[in-house]
């Protein structure tokens, strides 16, 4: 029986659900991030849902034709973003990392 965090917080947040949740966000409708991502409506739905339920709160108002942030989903947008960016950013970051020194024969 896994044990849950405080706060809600039970399983790992995935690179996903933030995407997805970003996508809504700036879309404003499940429809329109459905189509940004490639993705049909029900497993967006689902990732939305599952973060929700990771952080245990609503992030969402969900309106007749569209969704709006709650408070707590205006407080995690910039986060999220934060999140997607540094995520995107690795492979440049790592391509121009310098290289280790050649761990050569050090006599021993």
């Amino acid at each position: 029986m896994g044990r849950s965090r405080p706060g809600g917080l039970g399983g790992a947040m995935s690179f996903e659900q933030l995407e997805s949740f970003v996508a809504v966000a700036e879309e404003g409708s499940v429809v329109h991030a459905a189509r940004r991502l490639h993705l049909t409506q029900p497993p967006l739905s689902r990732r939305i849902q599952a973060l929700e339920d990771e952080l245990g709160t609503l992030l969402f108002t969900r309106l007749g034709r569209g969704m709006r942030l709650t408070p707590a989903g205006e407080r995690l947008l910039p986060h999220a973003r934060t999140i997607l960016s540094a995520v995107a950013d690795t492979p440049r970051v790592v391509q121009w990392a310098p290289d280790p020194p050649d761990r050569a024969d050090d006599g021993g």
